[in-house]
């Protein structure tokens, strides 16, 4: 199972996640706007993966850590080591509903 915790979150990162969301982080939910429509945490900020880019000097202006999440974790850890990559701190909170359940 470690490499799954690895790649899916566990208990450092579930840690991080929850110490980052204490502290009023951004929640950026990557999934595309119909996934988002079809369920989605209230707080969060829908921008879809492809827009990440494009997207870094306005995040980076809000001056808040951010929690990344989408369906299953993969697209969301994708945006956060491009995030983390532009000097923002960033977490990937894997599954949207995972997220929502340690707010």
């Amino acid at each position: 199972m470690g490499i799954f915790s690895t790649l899916f979150g566990g208990t450092k990162t579930n840690e991080k996640v929850s110490d980052l969301l204490q502290r009023g982080a951004l929640i950026i939910d990557v999934r595309t706007p119909e996934e988002y429509k079809a369920g989605h945490i209230k707080e969060s900020v829908n921008i879809p993966l492809n827009i990440i880019p494009n997207k870094v000097n306005e995040l980076k202006r809000k001056n808040k850590p951010i929690v990344t999440c989408c369906r299953s974790g993969a697209r969301s850890g994708m945006a956060a080591d491009q995030l983390r990559k532009a000097g923002i701190e960033v977490e990937n909170g894997g599954p949207w509903n995972s997220v929502q359940a340690m707010m």
